[in-house]
């Protein structure tokens, strides 16, 4: 995740119905995400909203300097991870933003992060951001929460292309996006600012088409 957003909310876009596939595996589907996201569920883990109660969890999952070397500076108190949360909830209203907690199999606490952003009015253009803690790199979690977040923001959301914004340094995030079958499409040079060091970023797409192509290939379950 290259950052945490704290902008204004921006106008709403076009509504769009939960598929069969999106409606099967969410607790409580919702066809209208604006008043609550829909919970994604997956074998390895369940995607929901953020809760203000989940504030410690985060704020000791992204103190890690595995996580936040790659994130602009975070909130260093729980009160902080709050009014994130709640900023959270206010810009989903809009429509103009969503944000996943993680919560792995056979735990409650929330153990990553994925955030879903419009570019542009309409959010047929969006960017995503993603955090996970170390403890659960490569065991999976994070891409079938990725492809939850993915057939969340094409089915549901309507959207049309999805970018992802990753350091060239951090090998791990744009191996991710590999899998993903996520295209590279250049070098954003020097357009992320850390610790007083401009660090380029890898812009990486993925279309709708894509997407739906990938999953014909993939077949109905993608874990």
């Amino acid at each position: 995740m290259e950052k945490m957003p704290y902008q204004e909310p921006d106008s709403q876009g076009p509504r769009r119905p939960l598929t069969r596939e999106q409606a099967e595996r969410s607790e409580a589907p919702t066809s209208d995400w604006r008043t609550a996201l829909p919970t994604l569920k997956g074998t390895l883990a369940t995607l929901r909203e953020l809760r203000t109660s989940d504030a410690p969890a985060l704020l000791t999952m992204l103190s890690s300097e595995e996580v936040v070397q790659f994130v602009p500076p975070l909130p260093d108190e729980v009160g902080g991870f709050e009014r994130f949360i709640l900023s959270a909830h206010a810009q989903r209203m809009s429509g103009s933003y969503a944000c996943f907690g993680v919560v792995p199999k056979g735990t409650q606490a929330v153990a990553g992060l994925f955030q879903l952003r419009q570019m542009e009015p309409g959010f047929t253009n969006a960017e995503w951001g993603f955090a996970m803690a170390p403890e659960y790199w490569g065991t999976g979690v994070f891409l079938e929460g990725a492809k939850l977040v993915a057939d969340f923001a094409f089915d549901c959301v309507g959207v049309h292309r999805l970018e992802a914004r990753v350091c060239a340094r951090n090998g791990r995030g744009n191996g991710a996006m590999r899998k993903l079958g996520a295209t590279q499409e250049g070098v954003l040079r020097r357009s992320f600012l850390r610790k007083g060091e401009y660090l380029d970023r890898v812009l990486w797409s993925i279309l709708r088409d894509d997407w739906y192509g990938a999953k014909a290939v993939w077949g109905p379950k993608m874990h």
